[in-house]
């Protein structure tokens, strides 16, 4: 189940950021977290597993037609094709009426959503 981001999650959210090798650096996490609770254009969703534990974060741009993943973190023991599915499903659902697409480093995720072999 995705979840928005609010401050209450923010040391979770950077604790799965901090693994993206973009946010290694720790001012570079802040300005993340900073642009994304002060924007509605970049939103970060937090994803909850069936165990209703915060396993991974999605960073996304929304424009007027599409939603564009930005990165996709999940934490370790959890990175599994299936999981990043069943993030990018669900963010599908929450904007039925946007397309996902995504930057060209996650373009992979994309392909792999229409896949449907889950």
């Amino acid at each position: 189940m995705l979840i928005e981001y609010k401050k209450d999650n923010e040391k979770v959210a950077m604790g799965l950021l901090s693994y993206l090798p973009d946010f290694k650096n720790l001012e570079n996490l802040k300005e993340e977290i900073k642009l994304n609770r002060n924007s509605d254009e970049f939103k970060l969703y937090l994803y909850k597993n069936e165990d209703n534990n915060i396993i991974g974060v999605i960073g996304t741009q929304i424009n007027r037609s599409f939603i564009i993943v930005r990165y996709l973190s999940l934490a370790p023991g959890f990175r599994e094709k299936r999981y990043e599915k069943k993030i990018l499903k669900s963010l599908a659902n929450t904007h039925p009426k946007l397309t996902v697409t995504a930057v060209p480093e996650y373009t992979f995720l994309i392909k792999d959503l229409n896949n449907s072999d889950e």
